[in-house]
């Protein structure tokens, strides 16, 4: 299956500003790319290209004052296939996790593990271990927070989706990764592209999606706390520990 990908981006800005891209097809995915993976601007600007700690392909441009307007469209091969699934993947104890799998545990900006710790136990203490209590982290998040446009706030974390049981896509993320590593399973945020492919087709333009991923067994595996169901055609960004970073509070609603 062959995915067109693309965005069109617009900033207004008063003075000159730094911006950090993560905008890129993960360095994953690139053997599938059927066309070049780069973004223009105008007015052009020098873009540097570089790795960041997390290993995604990151990019870095100043933009002037007034607009500035970020444009791709590229080709990707994709399989055709639902995400996978694996039943029967086991959690792993803290002391036999790999080293860099770790990090993934901690507290972080919008994952306030600390604070919702007791609520992950209460919450899922009995349910089935590894996949399963995933998919109960899940199924809970899914049928607790209502999804709109209009609960947007670059500022809600985790306690504040558990408390308001509103917001969009990144923030059902955000509030199953902090269940998750409250039970010392690691997780992820994780943005991309998630087109309507094999699912009734929602009316108004495209957007970004986000979605998390956790680690069970031996690999990292894909959940969306949003659908709360398998899909076709998810391309990744980025996984990491935090989301895109861009000059204004936010750059685009997450959306499938």
């Amino acid at each position: 299956m062959l995915i067109r990908l693309g965005y069109d981006i617009q900033f207004d800005v008063t003075g000159e500003v730094p911006i950090v891209t993560l905008l890129n097809v993960h360095p994953s995915r690139e053997q599938d790319l059927r066309e070049p993976d780069a973004f223009s601007t105008d007015p052009a600007v020098a873009i540097e290209h570089y790795r960041d700690t997390f290993g995604n392909h990151s990019c870095r441009l100043l933009a002037p004052a007034g607009t500035i307007r970020l444009k791709n469209s590229t080709l990707i091969e994709d399989s055709g296939l639902l995400d996978l699934e694996s039943p029967d993947a086991a959690e792993i104890p803290v002391d036999r996790l790999p080293p860099d799998v770790l990090p993934f545990l901690l507290n972080s900006r919008y994952c306030e593990v600390d604070l919702l710790s007791s609520a992950a136990a209460e919450l899922f203490w009995n349910a089935p271990r590894g996949w399963g209590r995933v998919k109960a982290v899940c199924e809970w998040v899914h049928s607790k927070v209502k999804f709109g446009y209009e609960f947007s706030s670059p500022f809600r974390t985790a306690v504040g989706v558990y408390t308001e049981r509103v917001g969009v896509c990144r923030d059902f993320q955000h509030l199953a990764i902090t269940f998750c590593r409250a039970l010392n399973i690691p997780a992820r945020y994780a943005t991309g592209y998630l087109g309507d492919i094999g699912i009734p087709p929602v009316p108004g333009p495209m957007d970004f999606s986000a979605w998390f991923e956790v680690y069970l067994g031996d690999r990292w595996w894909t959940f969306d706390a949003r659908h709360n169901a398998r899909r076709i055609g998810r391309v990744l960004w980025q996984p990491d520990a935090m989301p895109l970073t861009v000059p204004s509070p936010h750059l685009s609603e997450p959306r499938a």
